[in-house]
C-alpha cells in the first residue's frame, strides 16, 4: 500500500542581486501545476521492473529510438537495446568492449552520472559519463568522460576526458572516509550545454574556492569548455555555473511549457539538518561555507559542516553571503539523504503534470514537490512506491514515464496508477 504526508514550508524572497536577472529567473515557478491550488491526495505510482540483478546502478539516459545508457557504479558503462539485449561498453572489467581500468569505486565514489548528447541523432553520435579515476594520482581525480557510440550501440571508441580535475577525497583527516562527496550528477540543459554537480569533498575550504571545482554545478560544451554566460566573478574558474554547494546529486531542468522552463534545478544532501532544493542562476552562490566556525569543535582539517545545527553552521549562509541563493524547499529541515530529482511533464501525469519529482534514499521515499502561486512556497506529497525503492536516479523516459535505477540493484519503469 502506499502512504500519504503532507508538508508545506515557506519560500523565502530571492536575493536583491537576481531580481533585476533575465526573464527566464523572473519567471521561474510564476505558477502551479492544478495539483498545488486543488490539495489533491497523494498519488500511487505503479512500478515495473525491467532489469534486476545490477551492481549499484547509479544513472540511466536515453538515446533516441529508445536505447537506455545505464551505469554501475563499481563496473561501467552499459546500454539496453528496445529488445532486451544488454551491451557492455566500458568497464574495469571482462566482458566490456572497452577496458577502462582506471576506472574505480570507493565510499560514495565511482561511476556515476551519464548524459546523452542532444545532437546525437544529428551525427554527434556521444555518450559523456562521470567516473573516479586513477589515471592521475595524489591526489586522484573524478573525469568527465566523452565517448563515440558507433551505429548499432555494440562499442564506443574515442574516449576524451574532457573535465579532469574534479577533486576526489583520499584517505586522511576530517570528516568522511575516501571516495566522499563526489556529486556526479550529468545533464544537458535546453540550451545544449552540459551541467556537472561536485561535491565538496569533506574539505572546508572548497564550496567558496575560485579555482578548485569541487562544490560547484560547472556547465561546460561537449569539448570541456567553458560555456558562454556562466557569469562566474572574473577570479573564477570559467566553467563554474554555480558554486557554494554541498554535495548535489539532484539536477534538473524545468520542462517547455511549464513556467520558467529551462531554469535548472539542484538537490542536495544536508549535513545532520536541511536538504535541500534550490533553482541555480548563472554566478549564483548557494552559500555553504564549512570553515571557521567559532564555537564549533571542528576536528581533523577543520571542516565544520556536522559540528553545529541550522543556526550555527547553515547550509545556506545568508549572513557571511547576504546575496546567497535561497532554497525553494529544505524538507523541512531535516536530513533525509536528498539525491537524485526529475520534472514530471506531460498529460499522463494528469494533475501532477510539473511536479518536481525528488528521492529522499535515507527514508526510501519519493517526494512530489508542487510550487506555490506566489513563487515562495512548496507543499510535499509523499507516496511510498510499493517495496519503497531506495531511488538513486530518476529520468523521465521518452514513454514519457518516470524510470529510476535503485540500490537494491533494479531499474524501474514507474507510472500513476
Amino acid at each position: 500500500m502506499f502512504s500519504l504526508k503532507l508538508s508545506h514550508t515557506a519560500w523565502p524572497h530571492l536575493p536583491r542581486s537576481l531580481r533585476g536577472a533575465p526573464a527566464l529567473l523572473a519567471a521561474c515557478l510564476a505558477a502551479a501545476p492544478a495539483a498545488f491550488a486543488q490539495g489533491s491526495a497523494a498519488p500511487q505510482f505503479a512500478s515495473t521492473q525491467v532489469m534486476g540483478g545490477l551492481s549499484e546502478p547509479w544513472d540511466i539516459a536515453f538515446a533516441p529510438g529508445g536505447p537506455m545508457f545505464f551505469t554501475e557504479k563499481c563496473a561501467g558503462l552499459s546500454v539496453r537495446m528496445p529488445d532486451g539485449a544488454v551491451r557492455r561498453l566500458m568497464g574495469n572489467a571482462q566482458g566490456y568492449a572497452l577496458r577502462a581500468n582506471d576506472l574505480f569505486c570507493q565510499g560514495q565514489s565511482g561511476v556515476h552520472g551519464v548524459a546523452v548528447d542532444p545532437a546525437f541523432a544529428q551525427g554527434q553520435r556521444f555518450v559523456y559519463v562521470f567516473s573516479a579515476s586513477n589515471l592521475s594520482t595524489n591526489p586522484r581525480s573524478n573525469r568527465v568522460i566523452r565517448l563515440r557510440v558507433n551505429d548499432d550501440f555494440s562499442r564506443v571508441s574515442e574516449r576524451t576526458d574532457i573535465v579532469t580535475d574534479i577533486r576526489y577525497k583520499e584517505g586522511g583527516g576530517g570528516a568522511g572516509g575516501p571516495g566522499a562527496h563526489s556529486g556526479g550528477r550529468l545533464r544537458f540543459g535546453p540550451d545544449g550545454f552540459l551541467y556537472v554537480t561536485t561535491g565538496d569533498n569533506h574539505h572546508p575550504d572548497i564550496p567558496q574556492s575560485p579555482t578548485l571545482i569541487g562544490g560547484k554545478v560547472l556547465r561546460i560544451d561537449r569539448d570541456g569548455k567553458a560555456a558562454p554566460g556562466n557569469n562566474t566573478p572574473s577570479d573564477f574558474d570559467a566553467r563554474i555555473y554555480a558554486y557554494g554547494m554541498r554535495n548535489p546529486q539532484g539536477l534538473t531542468f524545468r520542462p517547455a511549457g511549464q513556467p520558467g522552463a529551462g531554469q535548472p534545478f539542484i538537490a542536495e544532501h544536508g549535513p545532520n539538518h536541511s536538504d535541500e532544493v534550490s533553482a541555480l542562476a548563472p554566478g549564483a552562490n548557494g552559500g555553504w561555507d564549512p570553515r571557521n566556525r567559532p564555537g564549533l569543535d571542528c576536528r581533523g582539517n577543520g571542516y565544520c559542516g556536522y559540528a553545529g545545527n541550522a543556526q550555527t553552521m547553515p547550509m545556506t549562509d545568508t549572513q557571511r553571503f547576504a546575496d546567497a541563493l535561497r532554497p525553494l524547499w529544505t524538507n523541512q529541515s531535516k536530513s533525509e539523504g536528498m539525491g537524485p530529482a526529475e520534472f514530471l511533464s506531460g498529460p499522463q501525469w494528469r494533475e501532477w503534470n510539473g511536479a518536481l519529482a525528488v528521492g529522499l534514499m535515507r527514508e526510501r521515499r519519493l517526494d512530489l514537490l508542487t510550487i506555490g502561486p506566489d513563487s515562495r512556497s512548496a507543499r510535499a506529497v509523499v507516496a511510498e512506491v510499493l517495496g519503497s525503492p531506495r531511488l538513486r536516479s530518476l529520468v523521465q523516459g521518452p514513454d514519457g514515464a518516470l524510470w529510476a535505477a535503485t540500490d537494491s540493484g533494479q531499474i524501474l519503469r514507474m507510472t500513476l496508477r
